[in-house]
């Protein structure tokens, strides 16, 4: 932790991996500065209050997730159907409890904390707001390349579409930690591949 951005974005990689797990509430302030190994006048440096901390890090959760999506969509060696049906078979992958070691792996933000901050903080609330309308609005877009390119079918809305299958797997992987089985997840797969049938 050489430089000011490296020790923040140190900060923010840390409370993701905290925050994950634990939730926002369940987590102190002193757990993420024990875990990061940084002093707390470091953190009030960065962040005025843990809830701005709660905004970085979400903003900084969704500039990547945003980009890791924009990749992919944008492989030119494959359909825009077979990069969509790529996106939800990497969630259901890395989404998906593991019954092996009994721990969740999730490490989705917006399913861990959606319910939990959006009573509690406006900020928080806003900014997982407007993180999930960018992904649905990709989604929206490359469901328009597949209309455009032929691999999914001409009459789909893209935009309705794209909100259904978003709340459809964000609700599977609430499914998927309650029930502690990949089933959930198996099932929005499968609906996935049946509502975008070309």
């Amino acid at each position: 932790m050489t430089s000011y951005s490296d020790t923040r974005q140190h900060l923010l990689d840390t409370g993701h991996r905290v925050i994950a797990g634990k939730g926002f509430c369940g987590v102190g302030l002193s757990e993420i500065l024990n875990t990061a190994g940084v002093p707390k006048g470091s953190f009030y440096h960065y962040f005025k209050s843990k809830e701005q901390f709660g905004q970085a890090l979400l903003e900084d959760y969704f500039q990547h997730y945003v980009a890791d999506m924009q990749q992919l969509f944008g492989r030119a060696d494959r359909s825009a159907a077979e990069n969509l049906m790529c996106y939800w078979q990497e969630w259901l992958r890395t989404y998906t409890y593991n019954a092996s070691t009994g721990r969740d792996e999730q490490k989705c933000l917006v399913v861990k904390l959606s319910a939990e901050v959006a009573d509690l903080s406006e900020p928080l609330r806003l900014t997982l707001r407007d993180g999930t309308e960018r992904i649905i609005a990709l989604l929206a877009r490359c469901i328009d390349a597949g209309r455009a390119d032929g691999s999914l079918p001409p009459a789909l809305d893209a935009e309705a579409t794209a909100s259904s299958l978003y709340q459809l797997w964000l609700g599977a992987s609430l499914l998927t930690k309650l029930q502690r089985t990949a089933e959930p997840l198996q099932r929005a797969l499968a609906t996935t591949r049946t509502l975008l049938a070309n």
